[in-house]
């Protein structure tokens, strides 16, 4: 459990064990459930479109401690045509304070989830989810 006492759900980890035993689903979405209580699969798909994988992560909303529907923080796994799995979370600068801290503090608690994830980057606009950016840190290591 995570500092925020957000848990992962079973699923979670079965999603990412698909995709890194699998190798049929290549992206996962995760992202705290609306009772913020836990961390659920969102979408996964078998799909290799990283421009759809990106616009959904640009696109994600989620509800303030106020109710109100904003751009919202996710986490993702996307399976580059690389050696082993890259992860990226994705916490847009100008989403509602209460999901940026939850998201913040829940992070390591999914990390630890998915044994095997091979990169781990924090992405906080649009320019830090480009492909070309992604491959970049992903190759070397970071």
């Amino acid at each position: 459990m995570a500092q925020s006492g957000v848990s992962v759900t079973p699923d979670c980890i079965t999603s990412f064990n698909d995709l890194k035993l699998g190798k049929s689903t290549k992206w996962i979405i995760y992202k705290i459930a609306d009772d913020w209580k836990t961390i659920v699969v969102e979408e996964t798909s078998k799909e290799a479109d990283y421009e759809s994988f990106r616009e959904k992560l640009l696109s994600a909303k989620s509800k303030g401690k106020d109710g109100k529907e904003s751009i919202g923080p996710r986490y993702a796994v996307y399976d580059f045509e690389y050696d082993a799995p890259g992860g990226e979370g994705k916490s847009p600068d100008n989403a509602s304070l209460m999901p940026k801290m939850m998201y913040s503090s829940s992070k390591d608690a999914l990390k630890r989830s998915l044994n095997g994830l091979a990169a781990d980057i924090q992405a906080n606009d649009e320019d830090d989810i480009e492909y070309e950016t992604i491959i970049g840190r992903v190759s070397k290591g970071r």
